[in-house]
């Protein structure tokens, strides 16, 4: 009875014959990426993330009461994330799960809202086996394009958790020549489009900077960010 409602296996539209193996897995996110819905209420969220207008998704929408709804298979590929890129991964949709915020990037995360979110990315973390350095924001991974979610966001609590990585200052000096945009390379950032990764990781670590140049602070801070994330 239970086989009966199983999904069907996606075969060829031209006659073949079946004959399953059972070597494959299925797909297994590898990072985790976080967006605010910019929509005043969980409702008006909905609405937008099921309609097929919109052509957006996310597998998770975490209210600001901190009710978390699940609205894709972790299984299957959301479309949360659009063109984007973090290291050598081109394609995050592919290799995420997308978590939407109920926010309408304006304001401050109820701590509600916060705690149930820690809540998920503990258990997302236990059983796909996530490092901390694979906690992104949107911002992070299409810096082009986005800003969720956002310099109200709460990195550094994340960071103090284990989701993503933090350095308070007084920030180590960085070694004679260090080059800040290789080292925002090195974090992951696409610097293709400098002004674009400078305003992403500001967003992220330092959204009260200004300008597009980065300062000496800035460059300390980088380069403490890729020591942690890189390790000893």
């Amino acid at each position: 009875m239970f086989a009966s409602c199983a999904p069907l296996p996606r075969r060829a539209e031209i006659p073949t014959l079946w004959q399953p193996s059972p070597n494959f897995g299925e797909r297994q996110p590898t990072f985790v990426v976080i967006h605010y819905t910019g929509s005043d209420s969980t409702a008006a969220a909905i609405r937008t993330l099921t309609s097929r207008q919109t052509e957006v998704s996310a597998h998770y929408l975490v209210s600001r009461d901190g009710s978390i709804i699940q609205l894709v298979d972790e299984r299957s590929r959301a479309w949360h994330a659009g063109d984007s890129r973090w290291g050598s991964s081109v394609d995050l949709n592919s290799a995420s799960i997308g978590i939407e915020l109920d926010n309408n990037g304006h304001e401050p995360y109820p701590q509600a809202q916060i705690d149930a979110l820690l809540r998920l990315l503990s258990d997302l973390r236990q059983r796909y086996r996530l490092p901390a350095a694979n906690f992104l924001g949107h911002a992070d991974v299409a810096p082009r394009r986005k800003t969720d979610p956002g310099p109200l966001f709460p990195w550094r609590a994340l960071a103090a958790s284990g989701f993503g990585f933090w350095c308070d200052p007084p920030y180590p000096e960085p070694p004679p020549g260090f080059d800040p945009l290789l080292g925002l390379r090195a974090i992951g950032y696409d610097v293709r489009q400098p002004a674009a990764a400078v305003s992403a990781f500001r967003l992220h670590y330092t959204p009260e900077g200004t300008g597009s140049e980065l300062s000496e602070g800035d460059r300390a801070l980088i380069h403490c960010l890729v020591q942690s994330s890189t390790g000893p």
